[in-house]
């Protein structure tokens, strides 16, 4: 009877505990039910709708659940890159272009006014981490959608590498092929999502 009663205790006592997402973890947005805390260091910070983030700071988190019929991970920044000089940027989705996706990745307009660029994947270095560019010709043939993730097709590669930049609110991004990060860098692995098409 005791043993019963210790572990009617033990799981009551773990009843009570709350998860924290970990640092650069989800941790809100529409139909997102996991933790809406951070571990210490960090803050809820809110994107859009569909996804807040755990970034380094402290503060209280922002709670915006909302119900939504999806329930998968949403980008933290807009997942069409600003043409900044050539150099594709993650921001905020006021600052983006439009672009045509298909074997090919396109952009119009965010800087570039009416000529297309095409989003590049530049495979000369040595290191897992390849810079992107926007170029005036297609060099890089192989981009493709699983659902609404924007992938490589040859070979199937689906991370990026997004890195703080100097501009606040905006960051470097490059497809990720293995572990390197740039040095002095603050960096998460993340996945690129079309916006909601429900």
């Amino acid at each position: 009877m005791k043993s019963i009663f210790a572990i009617a205790a033990f799981v009551s006592f773990l009843g009570g505990v709350s998860a924290q997402s970990p640092a650069w973890g989800q941790c809100g947005g529409q139909g997102w039910s996991g933790p809406t805390t951070c571990v210490a260091g960090y803050t809820c910070t809110y994107s859009n709708p569909y996804y807040s983030q755990c970034l380094p700071g402290s503060g209280t988190p922002p709670l915006r659940r909302r119900p939504h019929p999806r329930r998968d991970l949403r980008p933290r920044r807009a997942p069409r890159p600003p043409n900044n000089g050539g150099t594709p940027m993650l921001g905020p989705e006021s600052s983006s272009g439009y672009f045509t996706i298909g074997s090919t990745i396109s952009l119009t307009g965010s800087g570039s006014g009416s000529q297309k660029l095409y989003l590049n994947i530049d495979n000369s270095g040595t290191q897992s981490y390849k810079a992107l560019m926007f170029g005036t010709s297609a060099t890089t043939t192989d981009w493709g959608l699983e659902g609404d993730t924007i992938i490589t097709t040859a070979p199937r590669q689906l991370n990026f590498l997004a890195c703080q930049a100097a501009t606040g609110g905006f960051w470097n991004v490059w497809l990720q092929t293995g572990n390197d990060t740039p040095a002095g860098k603050t960096c998460a692995v993340v996945t690129m999502h079309l916006p909601c098409l429900c």
